[in-house]
């Protein structure tokens, strides 16, 4: 049986990622693929405990603390969720992955990307993702969809500053060069956030029948 397909979700907060991820497994599900969805951190009983300790605004984490954190629940979501169903054939849609690490620890907190980098490969045994797709928005809409939400978490409580030096870390990923400099990384494309939930959609499955026709697009 091929090996399924990884397909990751990014962007700073409030891009629309927990809700096009949804959609896409949906359609996907509806057309008769075999698609496991999972987000980061989370996944698994482990992951979602730390999670709960990583995004509670009284915690009281170091930035080198964070990056670890995140890294024991990607480890436990690679090993118990996405290796074995990749190995089946499923397509895996998960709600962030290793390039957040980079801009939100690397860039946002200011640790150094060799060391981000080693504890990656540690932590997923370098599994790459096939696809990355990067939904943008500016940073002061984005922040605005997350205080519509609700009450906002620890991360999306973090300084305007902080959200800048993010979100200009993945616009920066989205270029070649960096790409070509970092391969464990897998392709990035920028989707554009903005707009209705189904045009944003409508751009998503576009940019994705690029590389898998055969799969997205379908006529519905």
């Amino acid at each position: 049986m091929a090996r399924g397909l990884l397909v990751v979700l990014e962007g700073p907060e409030g891009a629309g990622k927990t809700t096009q991820l949804r959609l896409l497994a949906e359609w996907l599900g509806a057309h008769g693929q075999m698609v496991v969805a999972l987000r980061e951190p989370g996944g698994t009983v482990v992951g979602d405990e730390i999670r709960r300790i990583l995004l509670d605004p009284a915690s009281d984490i170091v930035p080198r603390s964070e990056a670890l954190l995140f890294m024991a629940s990607r480890a436990q979501l690679v090993e118990r969720e996405i290796r074995p169903v990749l190995d089946q054939g499923a397509i895996v849609l998960i709600d962030r992955f290793f390039l957040a690490t980079y801009a939100y620890q690397g860039i946002g907190r200011g640790l150094p990307e060799d060391e981000l980098s080693a504890a990656n490969v540690f932590a997923t045994q370098r599994l790459q993702p096939d696809l990355t797709l990067l939904l943008m928005l500016p940073v002061e809409q984005g922040l605005e969809r997350a205080i519509q939400r609700g009450e906002r978490d620890r991360m999306e409580r973090a300084e305007l500053e902080f959200h800048e030096r993010v979100a200009h870390a993945f616009d920066t990923f989205a270029k070649p060069e960096w790409q070509r400099a970092h391969p464990e990384c897998g392709p990035v494309v920028i989707v554009d956030a903005r707009g209705t939930e189904a045009e944003v959609f409508a751009r998503l499955r576009a940019t994705l029948g690029e590389r898998w026709p055969d799969i997205f697009l379908l006529s519905e």
